[in-house]
């Protein structure tokens, strides 16, 4: 039995395995180069006082940039009712005014972790933009037609591994996958209509908070926020009044 002290506080029964290794801490010295510090990002700079036009800015240029592989792949983080939270990468498939969207199953762990508590944070980086977006706020479940019309156009190998895949359960070996993934191949090759699974569709991400991040090589980051007002909230002095009910606050870095 090991006794440690930590912060004053003495831990009973902590164990460990002793590494012999030499460990390497040269990754706490990689530093990133960003923005030059002219490049500032400010309230004069957005192109639309509506976070989503402005979403749409940034969104498009990242696709344009041949350096972004995925510029639609965003962390998407849920927390169980206990407040534990899990992220995962997931690929945004469409955006409006209403909101983001995006597809998984509903039994997975995100999925029952969203029939709980149906708040999510999403969250861009593009790195060779030095740009971020982080967007939180409540999730609903879209039109089971607009998922089912959504499931008919992915690839046949996409819809048969939704079709298979219990996902987030445990199972044996991978083995077991391929051959489910196969025999899925002959019942659904010849015509290549595989059902939509009751319980795999379409999220929506309903945003109460958008920040757009711009990162500079001084680290005095750009951060515009974006959020609703509160009931009974009056707009205070350092807020700007934004389109469609927003107001456009900056964050200290």
């Amino acid at each position: 039995m090991l006794f440690l002290k930590l912060n004053n506080i003495l831990v009973k029964n902590f164990s460990f395995k002793l590494f012999s290794g030499k460990m390497s801490s040269d990754f706490a010295n990689v530093r990133a180069h960003y923005r030059d510090p002219s490049e500032v990002f400010d309230v004069k700079d957005l192109v639309s006082k509506d976070p989503i036009k402005q979403f749409d800015a940034w969104f498009q240029l990242a696709r344009q940039n041949p350096g972004i592989k995925e510029p639609n792949a965003m962390c998407l983080s849920t927390a169980s009712l206990e407040g534990k939270p899990s992220s995962r990468m997931v690929l945004l498939k469409d955006f409006s005014q209403n909101g983001f969207t995006f597809f998984t199953n509903y039994t997975s762990k995100k999925g029952q972790e969203l029939e709980k508590n149906p708040m999510a944070s999403l969250c861009f980086y593009w790195d060779v933009m030095s740009r971020q977006i982080r967007i939180d706020g409540r999730v609903v479940k879209i039109d089971r037609e607009k998922s089912i019309e959504y499931f008919s156009k992915r690839p046949l190998n996409s819809r048969i591994s939704a079709y298979i895949s219990d996902q987030s359960k445990v199972i044996k070996d991978k083995q077991y996958l391929i051959d489910l993934q196969q025999q899925a191949v002959k019942d659904f090759e010849p015509t290549k209509n595989v059902p939509t699974p009751e319980n795999w569709g379409g999220y929506l991400v309903v945003p109460e908070e958008i920040e757009f991040w711009q990162g500079n090589d001084i680290r005095l980051h750009d951060r515009i926020r974006f959020r609703k007002l509160k009931e009974g909230e009056n707009l205070d002095e350092f807020a700007i009044e934004g389109e469609n009910g927003w107001i456009i606050e900056r964050l200290a870095p």
